[in-house]
């Protein structure tokens, strides 16, 4: 064969390898975006994304701040527990920076309606939207105001003298300084997925928050925007979020997977802005200088000492999570004078803890299973 034949041979080669590949490029592309049609029809059809499933009664409010009261009921899925078989009720302290019913995203999904199956009386604050005329707001008023005031409605609606309380993240915060402060209120205190030691070097969040200028912010905002929170949010784990964005991209022929993923967007999304004097504080006194293991955090005139805190303990922490670390959870147990006190580890991460279904089936039944065993 001579030097011309067998380029012509290899010309022709190239330009069937060209045409094989350049053939499963058309046809991959058209199959995504056959699927991006499919999406998208799919999208449409989807008419309302029901969160929050419970039936529950407003029973207090104060401006934007409402206490919710969640029913007991016989229904298919609540026939074993028709009324509460721990007497003493449950108020739950969710975080400012994001809407609680992450607690009752759905009816296989909710940690609200696993503790009324498991025969506890349920109460949970709602911090709503703050406004501008909301940015005096501060640590203060969030604590000593809207959290007791809760506390002595739940205690009065149910005829007890002392409640238990349940935080989650900075809401378990909030509680943890509550207890502090009022421990002659509190029966049980529960703490899930909170910040405790802000001085730990395991977290990017906490390291981020020790060189803000949170005055500024403060300052220009007066109530910090809820999508520049967001967004520091998401920076945390960047590929994590596109990772997620391709798997629904391919289970949204999925009816139900596409439903678990919308209602977790529109959580994610429904955020409340934070009040600025309280977001001030927050950061300042906490992220940057630790007063509060260092006991000289001030609400108002009264200095927080963690070894106020007497009533039993249940530490909840999250075992793969990337924003609250455990070492700063752990830590509330050393700084306590609680002598019942225990830590316990869920699989999951910060959201996953909530959601998980190892987590739906082990959380609310260890709560449960621990409240009834300090009920008086």
């Amino acid at each position: 064969m001579n030097t011309k034949t067998e380029h012509e041979k290899n010309d022709r080669e190239q330009a069937n390898g060209l045409n094989a590949r350049s053939a499963m490029v058309i046809q991959t592309m058209t199959g995504v975006y056959e699927r991006l049609l499919q999406s998208l029809s799919a999208l449409q059809e989807v008419k309302s994304v029901e969160v929050g499933v419970s039936e529950k009664d407003c029973v207090w409010e104060d401006g934007h701040v409402r206490l919710y009261h969640f029913r007991h009921k016989a229904g298919k899925q609540q026939q074993r527990v028709r009324t509460p078989l721990v007497r003493t009720p449950i108020l739950i302290v969710y975080a400012l920076v994001n809407r609680p019913y992450m607690l009752d995203l759905q009816p296989d999904r909710s940690l609200v309606q696993q503790l009324l199956l498991n025969g506890v009386d349920v109460y949970m604050l709602d911090w709503g939207y703050p406004t501008r005329f909301e940015h005096h707001l501060t640590l203060d008023d969030y604590i000593s105001g809207f959290v007791d005031d809760a506390v002595h409605t739940v205690r009065n609606h149910a005829g007890v003298k002392k409640v238990n309380v349940l935080g989650v993240c900075q809401g378990g915060t909030f509680s943890t300084i509550y207890a502090a402060l009022f421990p002659d209120k509190v029966r049980n205190l529960i703490t899930i997925a909170t910040p405790i030691d802000f001085s730990v070097k395991d977290g990017l969040l906490f390291e981020w928050a020790k060189e803000m200028d949170v005055d500024a912010m403060v300052d220009s905002f007066g109530v910090v925007p809820a999508e520049l929170l967001n967004a520091g949010f998401v920076m945390l784990k960047p590929f994590a979020r596109l990772q997620k964005y391709m798997g629904a991209f391919e289970a949204m022929n999925d009816e139900t997977a596409l439903m678990n993923f919308l209602r977790m967007e529109q959580w994610i999304f429904d955020s409340p802005g934070q009040p600025g004097e309280c977001y001030r504080q927050f950061i300042t006194d906490l992220y940057q200088q630790n007063y509060l293991i260092k006991g000289k955090l001030q609400l108002g005139r009264r200095t927080v000492n963690l070894q106020k805190i007497t009533m039993p303990l249940l530490n909840i922490y999250a075992a793969n999570d990337h924003i609250v670390p455990h070492s700063s959870t752990k830590a509330l147990n050393r700084y306590v004078s609680s002598e019942d006190k225990e830590l316990y580890e869920v699989p999951g991460g910060h959201i996953g803890i909530f959601v998980g279904s190892k987590a739906q089936k082990e959380l609310a039944p260890k709560i449960a299973e621990w409240l009834g065993k300090r009920d008086e």
